[in-house]
């Protein structure tokens, strides 16, 4: 199936359903769209759909993509959206049957991020030198970046309205569209109000806007428009590379290191989970995993009797 070839009615329902009842977003549904489209690509070719697909296609299904080119994380990713769609179709009676019922899942090894120290860090804000209104802009976003470990998302979909540098806290809207409010520390409001005076935003500013919206906007690119994620991206990976950890640097990593980093400094768990918007604190307990790596790292290279020979 070409990627111009439209999908069945009922994944083109199911998608709607997602994103209307479950409030997913446009990158999760987009996400889902492709999965499906590959499903429904390889049943086709099979002379099966949606509809007829029997549990023992499915296992040749998996089984297939398991053994192909695509990460654990893929295949488990694609499984999960083919189970809620198959559900949806019992759901909605479109089926009699869910086939995904006894499917077993997709183990994908569990994955310890690998944050910044906080000297690298220091290294990566410090490489913003110049006074421009982008050099302003950029040490901006980085340091509200890792004050608040926001998504990249979420950071650049910010609006004016949702920043009170006063009193330092700033409205956040993650996954679901689920709001909450951040605080961030001192260099971050240093930042964000050099890029509010007349250093700043104001030189970025367009005669005329070309979308309305974007007049609302935290964060504007050299056109005048919303700074976008992939811009943003590209703006991290550019200081990395000046700071000499590019390889190591992403958004992500900003909001692990600032996990990690706050975890280190004995915050709270919960705190830490509402600060990062996880739904669920399992998420966040893998930092506890590496901070306590890190302990043992300190201990043993700093404890006089750590590494003694008997």
């Amino acid at each position: 199936m070409s990627s111009a070839t439209p999908l069945p009615l009922a994944a083109e329902e199911f998608l709607a359903w997602m994103l209307s009842e479950k409030g997913r977003s446009a990158n999760t549904l987009a996400a889902y769209r492709r999965d499906l489209r590959q499903y429904v690509s390889w049943l086709d070719e099979r002379g099966s759909d949606v509809l007829s697909v029997r549990h023992r296609d499915l296992v040749t299904f998996v089984g297939e993509r398991r053994a192909g080119a695509g990460a654990p994380s893929s295949v488990a990713r694609q499984l999960a959206a083919i189970r809620m769609f198959h559900r949806y179709l019992a759901i909605e009676g479109l089926r009699v049957d869910d086939p995904t019922a006894e499917l077993d899942g997709v183990k994908v090894p569990a994955g310890i991020p690998k944050p910044l120290s906080e000297e690298q860090v220091t290294s990566v804000l410090d490489a913003i030198v110049g006074h421009d209104p982008t050099d302003v802009r950029d040490r901006a976003l980085l340091e509200l970046l890792y004050a608040t470990g926001a998504r990249i998302s979420e950071a650049v979909g910010l609006s004016i309205g949702d920043l009170d540098v006063d009193e330092r806290l700033v409205r956040l809207y993650g996954k679901g569209s689920k709001e909450r409010i951040v605080p961030f520390g001192s260099s971050a409001a240093d930042a964000l109000g050099d890029w509010f005076s007349t250093n700043g935003r104001v030189h970025l500013v367009p005669d005329r806007w070309k979308k309305r919206v974007d007049a609302d906007a935290v964060f504007l690119n050299t056109r005048g428009g919303r700074l976008s994620r992939q811009a943003a991206w590209t703006v991290v990976k550019k200081y990395g590379r000046l700071a000499g950890v590019a390889d190591d640097l992403s958004p992500h990593v900003l909001r692990h290191s600032c996990a990690t980093h706050l975890l280190d400094h004995g915050a709270d768990l919960r705190v830490v989970q509402e600060m990062l918007g996880h739904v669920s604190i399992s998420t966040t307990q893998i930092y506890t995993r590496v901070s306590q790596e890190r302990l043992f790292d300190v201990y043993r290279s700093a404890h006089p009797r750590a590494m003694l020979v008997p």
